[in-house]
């Protein structure tokens, strides 16, 4: 890991009332814990900018008197309105005891799936990890060039020499999302899909009422013929009639 050096000053009456006098002054109140005994100390609060203000995890070499002890961040309270930390508590490495801390994630190359249009959606920026302080990684590097649409990488998914991963096996830590406007896309077309029969169905019934009036064409042609032939069964009676009447004469 990356180091910092902060040096700091002991307290030597910890307590609420003392941390809000060193606050006044600029100066952050700390406790560092893990070891033998708790060590209360404070620091000027431009030394821990760099520590807070950054996605790097960093081994802490902190000279607090005549001691010199590494260290790693554990928690930073911040006041809930103005943003200004309040408090930090540190602890203390051995070299021979594992520390839990949380790693950075960095992600290595480009995806198919966001070269496809997908979308890329990284849900754990840190990972909580367990080790020996000469096996802690600066990050954990995750290459995610063959991850296509759809696709995703969880935490048991890594492997790291030396480090346990404390988040759960399918904690996901990114995944590649089909684009919203494509996703409409498919959506609509599996809703045209799933409306095909009827809209058969339409065009069968449409050409059967095309028939049915095609008929009734016909039909009405067939009657105007039979119409037309009446007039000619009229006249062969009117013929019948004035031979009739001849032969009476």
């Amino acid at each position: 890991m990356k180091t910092l050096s902060i040096k700091g000053e002991i307290r030597k009456t910890p307590g609420k009332k003392s941390s809000r006098i060193l606050r006044r002054n600029n100066q952050i109140p700390c406790i560092l814990y893990g070891g033998k005994e708790e060590t209360y100390f404070s620091s000027d609060e431009r030394n821990f900018k760099k520590l807070i203000y950054s996605p790097d995890a960093y081994n802490v070499k902190l000279s607090i008197g005549a001691k010199e002890l590494n260290a790693v961040m554990q928690e930073v309270q911040f006041h809930p309105v103005t943003d200004k930390i309040l408090h930090i508590d540190f602890l203390e490495l051995f070299e021979n005891k594992p520390t839990a801390l949380h790693i950075p994630v960095i992600l290595k190359g480009n995806s198919i799936g966001v070269l496809d249009g997908g979308q890329l959606i990284q849900k754990m920026r840190k990972l909580k990890v367990k080790a020996l302080p000469s096996k802690l990684p600066d990050y954990i590097e995750i290459d995610i060039e063959d991850i296509q649409i759809g696709g995703s990488v969880k935490v048991g998914d890594l492997s790291v020499e030396g480090v346990e991963m404390l988040d759960g096996d399918n904690v996901v830590i990114l995944r590649v999302k089909t684009p919203r406007s494509l996703k409409a896309l498919e959506e609509e077309i599996e809703a045209l899909a799933g409306d095909t029969p009827e809209v058969e169905g339409e065009a069968v019934e449409g050409a059967e009422g095309e028939t049915a009036e095609g008929e009734g064409a016909e039909g009405e042609g067939a009657e105007g013929t039979e119409a037309e032939g009446k007039p000619e069964e009229g006249n062969k009676g009117s013929d019948e009639t004035s031979k009739a009447s001849g032969e009476g004469s």
